[in-house]
């Protein structure tokens, strides 16, 4: 429970209580059912599934296959061929020991026909083997296992793999001139496969860590920040895919919070006839005033992003926000910006990918007026003198972007007119709040004409920034 918690999954004494209980209906010989009943009860999303499995098989190391093993072909082998010491994949006797003299096309064409036929146990004898040969596991040193993993991948060919099981599944379904769909799902599917045996190998490598410096200091090297808590800037492409999946729900409580803090702040109009009609009851006397009932609200969104090379990872996250704001509002306007400014809110009605979307902005180079470096200065009053008279009471600016202006006047006045004339102004920023106003970032000026700023580098920010407007 230590580790969940210092990865950074939620856990309270509650769910620990229940974890605990859930272990008296399963079999605690059965692995498989141990990981279902914690799991069930410790991990509340999908996302955090990763970060569980790989604590779990840290301190509840799988027993070797041969010793797993139902009576059969795989036992038999073990106790004729072998010492029996149950490795499956050290090399050492049993079906590890008869790998071990193949040589790598061999061992392929075997990691083929295990993921074709799941075969589970020969993918995990298999994985050991080609860590024993290929890894070059080095005892004592303190590493994720990282660089092993890449020199097995790598040794086997993954792509190759790929390549090789998807021509297998056509083969086995005759390959009578199969449509193009039909070989999409062939290849994603052994994609999946291949994915699955890169975990069996990376299970296998772990293993042999946490035998060498034990789970606890193993676990400290596989730390790695939930997908909330990855930072914009650094992320990659993957884990950016992985972002996505919590911003279409995070992007309507905003929607709605932005609403209700503007309908808020409005304040009704009297209701003259009715509170004469009222008035009526206490002798024409209008001891109680009447009020018109406010009008739905249909806040208008406007969107300033900063698309710069410094905020890319940021700039793509902030686009697909955006792309999942446009159902919520009455109107969302899109702008872009490095040292100009441009609109691209048909652009991203017309792109239903996201990312050509994003690849035709930086081919067409919009948001660059000059020589492509950030000049917010010279942005944002190119923004105020095309669109500045279109920002009214009904308009909520949101800009997202980290101020550095390349030492370029930051003309903070413009946000001060912007702000005066929109209903809300607020400011996203991905650094670190400790990176604001040094070198040449010039936050601090903007600042004062904001609602708020705010630290906007991963997920859970931008959650907690929504959850502060309720």
């Amino acid at each position: 429970m230590a580790e969940l918690r210092a990865v950074g999954l939620p856990i309270a004494v509650s769910e620990q209580i229940d974890a605990v209980r859930a272990l008296e209906y399963v079999d605690l010989g059965r692995r498989g059912d141990v990981r279902v009943a914690l799991r069930t009860a410790l991990v509340k999303t999908a996302a955090h599934e990763h970060a569980f499995d790989t604590v779990f098989d840290l301190f509840f190391r799988p027993v070797p296959p041969a010793a797993l093993a139902e009576p059969g072909a795989f036992v038999e082998a073990v106790d004729s061929e072998g010492d029996g010491d149950g490795g499956g994949g050290r090399g050492r006797g049993g079906r590890g020991g008869a790998l071990a003299g193949l040589d790598d096309d061999a061992l392929r064409t075997l990691v083929v026909d295990a993921l074709r036929t799941q075969d589970t146990a020969l993918q995990r004898a298999l994985a050991a083997v080609l860590v024993d040969r290929h890894a070059d596991v080095q005892p004592g040193r303190p590493v994720a296992g990282t660089y092993y993993l890449y020199r097995t991948m790598r040794a086997i060919d993954a792509d190759r793999l790929v390549t090789e099981l998807a021509a297998a599944d056509e083969i086995a379904d005759h390959g009578a001139g199969r449509a193009a769909l039909g070989g999409r799902l062939s290849r994603e599917h052994a994609e999946a496969a291949v994915q699955g045996f890169r975990v069996e190998v990376e299970s296998e490598i772990r293993r042999r860590l946490v035998e060498d410096r034990g789970a606890e200091a193993v676990a400290k090297t596989l730390r790695t920040p939930l997908p909330e808590d990855v930072a914009f800037l650094t992320a990659s492409a993957a884990q950016i895919d992985l972002l996505r999946e919590s911003v279409d729900p995070l992007a309507r409580v905003l929607a709605a919070r932005l609403a209700r803090k503007r309908r808020h702040h409005r304040s009704s109009r009297p209701d003259v006839r009715r509170t004469m009609r009222t008035a009526l009851s206490t002798g024409g006397v209008p001891a109680t005033v009447a009020y018109r009932p406010p009008r739905p609200p249909k806040p208008r969104l406007v969107v300033l992003a900063d698309v710069s090379g410094s905020v890319s990872t940021f700039a793509a996250f902030t686009l697909y926000l955006v792309s999942a704001l446009r159902g919520a509002f009455a109107s969302v306007r899109t702008f872009v910006f490095v040292d100009g400014v441009d609109e691209v809110t048909d652009l991203l009605a017309s792109e239903p990918d996201l990312a050509a979307a994003t690849a035709r902005i930086n081919r067409e180079g919009l948001g660059v007026w000059l020589d492509g470096h950030s000049d917010y200065g010279h942005a944002l009053e190119t923004f105020e003198d095309r669109w500045g008279a279109e920002i009214t009471g009904r308009t909520t600016v949101l800009v997202l972007g980290d101020a550095r202006s390349n030492y370029h006047a930051p003309r903070a006045e413009v946000v001060g007119r912007l702000r005066a004339s929109a209903d809300q102004l607020y400011w996203l920023n991905p650094e670190p709040a400790g990176a604001w106003n040094s070198g040449d970032s010039v936050i601090g000026g903007y600042a004062p004409h904001c609602d708020e700023v705010v630290e906007c580098r991963t997920v859970r920010q931008l959650k907690a920034f929504v959850d502060a407007l309720g």
